[in-house]
């Protein structure tokens, strides 16, 4: 005897996929019906900007664009699909009437560029208005971000008090910027998990980068040390998900509290410390610890590839930035000058 089909319940409907038979699906939905079509609707302009995960390039990028719909008067998303060449080069021209550096302006239109790629790979518009468009020359492969000498440095890693949680804190955190070129935000992203796992050639430092990219680093005899010693003082060393460097007041806090933050680290600790040495300068900023150590090591003959690798950089020109070798006073053609 043959079973009679059982109608669907309900809850349930039937749907037609291809060749296939009828199918039960349920109707129960978390979206409305407003909502699917709202979702639906929304422009491929905007799907670009919320698929960038990292936000420093959410923000830099919100900034650029920022500039570009001033200058257009662009009223909503859908206007970036009328956009031509004409409009590139007069914002770029506006741009280089502002006196903007070179390497601002290939920002800016870099920023543009990438929103035009992502259009013409959805179809939403026939070509990129932005390829070919002349790109100011960068003005130097040198960065302008200066390093500290080594007698500066070493004044600075000698500079917080030792016998305090927050001297010991500052001193494991400065050893960790100088010793292996972290970023800011790489320093604040670690926890006390990420820091000496064992390994067969020694303890490395897990280290969280740009795009969610892991790097690990070995530590620094003097890093592994001190972050040793603050541990022990602050106490939370055997809380592996807590964050490694915290506020002195919440330094047992929970996961989700007291980790430092990247202004922190540098107004509380960097510059904190630089300014009773009288270390000033120039484009003296956030990044000038990162540019030391990156200097330091390509002057003691480390690999610029291993260098590179070190400092997570996607791109060896980027790395080139630090190498100052060749612009030491002392290695000028002008000194090998003689009469």
């Amino acid at each position: 005897m043959t079973m009679a089909a059982q109608p669907p319940s309900s809850a349930d409907t039937l749907q037609t996929t291809g060749d296939h038979a009828l199918v039960p699906v349920s109707t129960s939905r978390i979206l409305s019906a407003p909502e699917f079509q709202h979702l639906a609707d929304v422009p491929e302009e905007a799907q670009w900007f919320a698929n960038i995960d990292n936000p420093n390039t959410r923000r830099a990028y919100q900034a650029d664009l920022a500039g570009f719909i001033q200058f257009t008067g662009i009223q909503s998303p859908t206007e970036f699909r009328q956009v031509t060449r004409s409009h590139i080069l007069a914002w770029r021209a506006d741009l280089e009437k502002q006196h903007l550096s070179g390497s601002t302006i290939r920002r800016k239109l870099a920023a543009l560029a990438s929103l035009f790629e992502y259009l013409c790979n959805e179809n939403a518009v026939t070509h990129n208005p932005v390829k070919g468009v002349k790109r100011p020359r960068v003005e130097s492969q040198v960065g302008k971000t200066p390093a500290l000498t080594n007698a500066q440095a070493r004044q600075l890693l000698d500079a917080p008090l030792a016998d305090t949680l927050k001297g010991k804190r500052d001193r494991a955190i400065l050893s960790v910027l100088l010793h292996h070129g972290l970023r800011r935000e790489e320093v604040t992203n670690l926890k006390v998990k990420d820091f000496a796992q064992a390994d067969r050639s020694g303890p490395r430092m897990r280290v969280w980068g740009k795009g969610g990219k892991v790097r690990y680093l070995p530590i620094h005899p003097t890093t592994l040390k001190l972050v040793a010693n603050y541990l022990k003082a602050a106490g939370h060393g055997n809380q592996p998900c807590h964050w490694l460097f915290q506020s002195v007041s919440h330094h047992t806090s929970s996961e989700l509290n007291g980790g430092l933050t990247p202004g922190a680290v540098y107004s509380e600790v960097v510059k904190r410390y630089m300014t009773p040495l009288k270390i000033t300068g120039d484009n003296l900023g956030p990044h000038a610890l990162r540019a030391t150590a990156a200097t330091c090591a390509l002057e003691n003959q480390a690999d610029i590839a291993k260098v590179q690798e070190w400092l997570g950089h996607a791109n060896i020109n980027t790395t080139r930035i630090y190498d100052r070798r060749e612009t030491r006073m002392p290695d000028s053609p002008t000194f090998k000058v003689k009469y």
